[in-house]
């Protein structure tokens, strides 16, 4: 699935816009109108209506207000669009522009149904185009939640007392990848920044599991003129797909996953959030190098008891660990966790679950 990441770049003057767009603006407040020809419909399904019957603006297009029954709610009423979600409360996406004023009000009377209605948690999804709400929002008791490089979640309580709505993720997730030849070296690499930048140590080629970005192409949003970069971006890797590019990305060596053997849990790691990291074995498939230019230093085979020797790994506790779980990886019967495709009740899309099945199968 493609999602749009927005990201500001420079401001331009609506009125330097208007002979280009066909816009007109009103003397007062240079908010941009429709033109006739651009009028809404009043039998519009999207979004909500004025008292004089035409529809305005729209917080989302793909659902219709609803009350106590599940029952449509008259479209005269000044209400923003939402859905149920399966904890008693309401999601609402913005997905047109809209004046933080009229904005306001109309969040006031849905708030008013909804807590008619018993919702509990209000969830709001402000893509960055429409940052002008974010204040409006806030006023009204709103609070964030957790932002993406294209939206911000705001988040309301209804009910008297301390919420029970879930908290932002809590854990970001690295790989550190042991890669060993034939030979008994292990592919190891320098980093040019970090903490380890100039230190002289030699580590396993390490990252972060992410997201990738595809495509971008530039928009513009009226309402709060601006220019927005949109970047369309894949959601979510697995672990092991991040282990073999990123020993790719730093040295070029070709790779195949063969199991996670460990992982450590950390906390107020990353901008106060906690850490967890796997420390995988990958079997090569390439051998020759070529260094990452941006952030590798350099990248090299190096006899397993050289990296062992290092007074880095031999002064902290966990390198040691790694040291010794990668030999008995090696040398005896130690068994990680190997990654197994798998459906479940939540979803027919495969992902991975990770287990030891040489236990497993009896071997």
């Amino acid at each position: 699935m493609r999602r749009a990441v927005a990201m500001l770049g420079f401001t331009i003057t609506s009125r330097n816009l208007s002979s280009l767009l066909g816009f007109r603006f009103s003397p007062n407040n240079n908010i941009p109108t429709w033109p006739p020809a651009l009028k809404l419909s009043s039998t519009s399904t999207a979004g909500y209506k004025t008292r004089n019957r035409f529809r305005v603006m729209s917080a989302s297009v793909n659902s219709t207000p609803v009350n106590e029954n599940d029952e449509q709610v008259s479209q005269d009423s000044k209400l923003l669009n939402a859905v149920n979600d399966r904890y008693g409360g309401v999601i609402v996406e913005v997905s047109e522009p809209m004046d933080s004023a009229l904005f306001a009000s109309v969040l006031r009377d849905s708030i008013a149904q909804w807590r008619h209605q018993g919702k509990k948690g209000v969830w709001i999804k402000l893509p960055i185009q429409h940052v002008n709400l974010v204040e409006a929002a806030v006023k009204e008791g709103f609070w964030y939640h957790h932002a993406e490089p294209n939206y911000l979640m705001l988040a309301y309580w209804i009910p008297e007392g301390t919420h029970t709505l879930p908290g932002n993720a809590s854990h970001r997730v690295g790989i550190g990848a042991f890669v060993m030849n034939e030979k008994r070296e292990v592919l190891v690499v320098q980093e040019k920044t970090g903490r380890f930048r100039g230190t002289g140590v030699w580590k396993f080629p390490t990252g972060v599991v992410n997201e990738v970005c595809v495509s971008g192409d530039y928009r513009c949003n009226i309402m709060s003129r601006i220019y927005f970069l949109e970047l369309f971006y894949l959601q979510g890797e697995d672990l092991c797909t991040a282990a073999v590019r990123e020993v790719k990305e730093e040295t070029a060596v070709d790779t195949k996953f063969i199991e996670v053997l460990a992982f450590r849990q950390s906390h107020k790691f990353f901008f106060e959030k906690s850490d967890i990291f796997f420390l995988c074995l990958l079997e090569p498939l390439s051998f020759e190098i070529q260094k990452q230019e941006s952030e590798i230093e350099a990248a090299k085979w190096m006899p397993f008891e050289e990296y062992a020797a290092q007074p880095f790994v031999e002064k902290h506790e966990l390198q040691k660990y790694i040291v010794d779980i990668c030999l008995a990886k090696k040398d005896r019967n130690y068994s990680g966790f190997s990654p197994v495709p798998t459906s479940s009740v939540f979803s027919d899309e495969k992902s991975y679950m990770y287990f030891n099945i040489c236990d497993l199968n009896g071997q």
